[in-house]
């Protein structure tokens, strides 16, 4: 697979752009990261750094491989042109802003647009080309906004519903559980990857939590039926579901949560990472804790995680009587599928069929 990454102008000087997105990183050393994720990932990059518009047109019409990388700089909300060439070559395009861009000139004619998770964001925006490439999906509509949508891959009995994390934040989306959805659907299991909205957008409480359980309670009309359903949520995910699960008319096996920020209380409280989200959510209403409330759980979390303290699934485990799985990675790791642990998750799913 051969992809290419092109940065616009007023990305080639020594600093990119906030170093709060960016990390501080020169240009030199973004390229070398690219290069790196795209060896990990199989795939020869070709990366390019253009000021001119029309440099940028012509590299796009001329590339012959599977996928492009775009991060368009000055030109995201002037230039016609290229999003014309987008638009004219069957090559699939995703854009990508380090900061907090959220829709460009360029957006309706990318398959997907990356944005506010700094240099990371060249990194998810490869993963998606890669996964694209892996395996054909179709996205469906469970309600009336834009993002009621779910990703369908496989064609088993068992069905599997993931739900992303991100702090109920409009910058993360179900790209970041797209490779667990393909292991599973190699392994015979049908997955729904779930959308649904986020905070600024009619999200967070109760929104994020009506759409998810909008999106649950359809799965009995499914056509052909399903014979098990499982949920997967990671992080603020696995509140979701985990809340959505007992109150859904859809018969849950299991519910699994990846690194999950389950307790919103304790998290305002510590203020850690998603204080301030998490103290949003209960001024509206959500509840201070998730819980099972007898849909059997299983919780999976890594001494590394810098973003949701393991020490609180620990507590939240013993309280509720669920096995806890203690790992030794971060809190992103769990959503890669050639990890161990989620050769664990896997098993502990298979058991149940």
């Amino acid at each position: 697979m051969r992809l290419l990454v092109v940065n616009g102008p007023d990305l080639e000087p020594l600093e990119i752009g906030d170093p709060e997105w960016s990390g501080s990183k020169t240009l030199s050393e973004l390229e070398a990261r690219i290069e790196g994720w795209g060896q990990a990932m199989g795939t020869d990059v070709v990366i390019e750094q253009c000021n001119d518009e029309a440099a940028i047109v012509e590299l796009i019409h001329e590339f012959d491989g599977e996928g492009i990388v775009l991060n368009p700089g000055a030109f995201t909300h002037a230039s016609r042109a290229i999003a014309d060439a987008i638009e004219a070559v069957p090559t699939p395009v995703v854009e990508v802003h380090i900061g907090n861009v959220a829709r460009s000139i360029m957006t309706e004619v990318c398959v997907r647009t990356t944005f506010g998770r700094g240099l990371g964001g060249y990194r998810d925006a490869m993963r998606h080309l890669v996964n694209r490439l892996a395996m054909p999906f179709e996205t469906v509509q469970y309600g009336p906004h834009p993002d009621n949508v779910v990703d369908l891959r496989g064609k088993g009995d068992d069905l599997v519903v993931l739900a992303h994390g991100g702090l109920w934040k409009q910058e993360f989306e179900r790209d970041t559980t797209e490779s667990l959805a393909i292991d599973l659907a190699r392994r015979g299991y049908r997955t729904w990857n779930l959308e649904y909205r986020r905070l600024g957008d009619g999200g967070g409480w109760p929104g994020s939590g009506a759409d998810v359980l909008t999106a649950l309670d359809t799965l009995p009309v499914l056509p052909g039926g399903t014979r098990r359903i499982f949920l997967i949520g990671h992080s603020a995910g696995a509140y979701l579901l985990m809340w959505a699960a007992p109150r859904t008319r859809s018969e849950v096996a299991m519910h699994v949560g990846l690194a999950p920020l389950l307790d919103l209380r304790t998290a305002v409280d510590s203020g850690d990472v998603g204080a301030e989200q998490c103290s949003a959510l209960i001024e509206r209403g959500a509840p201070h804790q998730a819980s099972p409330d007898g849909v059997p759980s299983v919780l999976v979390h890594g001494d590394g995680d810098q973003i949701v303290p393991v020490a609180r699934s620990i507590a939240f485990a013993a309280r509720h009587g669920l096995t806890h799985h203690h790992t030794g990675v971060d809190h992103f790791s769990l959503l890669d599928p050639s990890k161990p642990e989620w050769a664990w998750v896997v098993e502990q799913m298979d058991s149940m069929r």
